[in-house]
């Protein structure tokens, strides 16, 4: 608020026009517009007000608080890569099939189709089997009838002879389907076996990587926590920080005029110091209209 509009407002007041809470609203607005100013004015000039007595306490403890802040953010950007690595060594680990475990799981799908294969073969077998006893029942059964029929005759005859031959070779093929039944049975336990072998292994494998992945989760707990609590201090020294800023500004800009000291750390901030004067008077004229003055 300028001079002439504080005339004008008092005019308008004289006759019964008051807007107290108009100018409460101003004042207000206009006060947090130059506390960002005096913050904002003393931390670009802090380091020029060393040698002014009465901000020494205020430029000290900025000096000791920077550089405390420049050790915490560095301890939260290393925590920060810690964290950023836990958390893609645990999305990788859960997610990768090492070459070792491929191997495995491609070992398993090779034993598992050679079992299948040999499944096949001895259902194959038991029904080859299955056709031999048949046709061995079936000659057993014409030798028993050719037997009667020429047991008062000829017992040696030349088809019962046959009958008997052939009866004989299905026995040799029967039995040796049953070897190799035997033997493909062996082979599928033992296939068997060495499934059960490799599940084992990539169990294991898989244990071992739900427990790789565990430790990372348990690196992120910790690492998130470090991490709000660094922020919260860093925060903090901010908030501390903010503050001396604050008061810098608002005693060089109090004092600019009457002081040298003021007016060379401020030299270059002149037209700020000037517009902050403003606020502080238009403050004050607004807390007059409002009767707060």
């Amino acid at each position: 608020m300028t001079s002439s509009r504080y005339f004008v407002a008092r005019v308008a007041q004289a006759f019964g026009y008051f807007r107290k809470s108009h100018r409460m609203a101003d004042a207000a607005s206009e006060m947090h517009l130059l506390r960002e100013a005096e913050a904002q004015l003393g931390k670009t000039i802090w380091e020029n007000v060393e040698g002014i007595d009465k901000l020494s306490v205020e430029y000290w403890n900025l000096r000791k608080y920077i550089k405390e802040k420049e050790i915490v953010d560095q301890k939260l950007a290393v925590s920060q890569a810690t964290l950023d690595q836990a958390h893609e060594e645990r999305a990788t680990t859960l997610n990768r099939n090492p070459e070792q475990v491929q191997e495995h799981i491609e070992h398993r799908i090779a034993l598992l189709i050679e079992l299948e294969n040999l499944a096949k073969k001895r259902d194959q077998i038991v029904l080859e089997a299955r056709e031999v006893r048949r046709a061995y029942d079936g000659m057993k059964m014409k030798l028993e009838v050719l037997t009667q029929e020429y047991s008062h005759t000829l017992p040696n005859h030349d088809q019962i002879q046959r009958v008997k031959s052939q009866l004989a070779e299905f026995k040799i093929k029967f039995s040796e389907l049953k070897e190799k039944r035997i033997q493909i049975g062996t082979e599928i336990e033992a296939g068997d076996l060495r499934v059960d072998q490799v599940d084992e292994i990539l169990n294991q494998k898989k244990k071992e990587r739900i427990e790789h992945a565990s430790e990372a989760f348990q690196i992120i707990s910790e690492g998130n926590k470090e991490i709000s609590t660094l922020r919260a201090e860093s925060g903090l020294l901010e908030t501390q920080m903010r503050q001396l800023y604050a008061e810098i500004g608002r005693y060089v800009s109090r004092n600019t005029h009457h002081d040298p000291a003021c007016a060379a750390a401020a030299a270059s901030h002149l037209g700020l110091i000037d517009i902050m004067r403003a606020l502080r008077r238009s403050i004050a004229l607004n807390h007059r209209l409002a009767g707060t003055a």
